[in-house]
């Protein structure tokens, strides 16, 4: 069955860096599109950035473009989320999603349980 798990979240300090994993199992990871999204503490659930099947289409949220970046590695089975120059709202659980097809115009149709991220001096 399909299984995502994410890790590397944890408490940054503003204008810090943290760096999210997805280690993804149980489809053939590489023709999916994959998704990150995060929840804040008391607010909906929010889609951050999605990759294309083959990694060299990437989008973001404005809210963080040009901090972060998303990656793949496909041999490796492992969808990434580099998180930089952090800000106290970027606090919130982070989830891997996997897409329905190898773009972001199907849907979201497994998540992982999230991780942790929080912005705080």
């Amino acid at each position: 069955q399909v299984q995502l798990v994410e890790s590397g979240g944890g408490l940054a300090q503003p204008g810090g860096s943290l760096r999210l994993s997805c280690a993804a199992s149980g489809f053939t990871f590489s023709s999916y599109a994959m998704s990150w999204a995060r929840q804040a503490p008391g607010k909906g659930l929010e889609w951050v950035s999605g990759i294309y099947s083959d990694g060299d289409n990437k989008f973001y949220a404005d809210s963080v473009k040009g901090r972060f970046t998303i990656s793949r590695d496909n041999a490796k089975n492992t969808l990434y989320l580099q998180m930089n120059s952090l800000k106290p709202e970027d606090r919130a659980l982070y989830y891997c999603a996997k897409e329905a097809d190898s773009s972001l115009y199907a849907g979201m149709d497994y998540w992982g349980k999230g991780t942790l991220v929080t912005v705080s001096s």
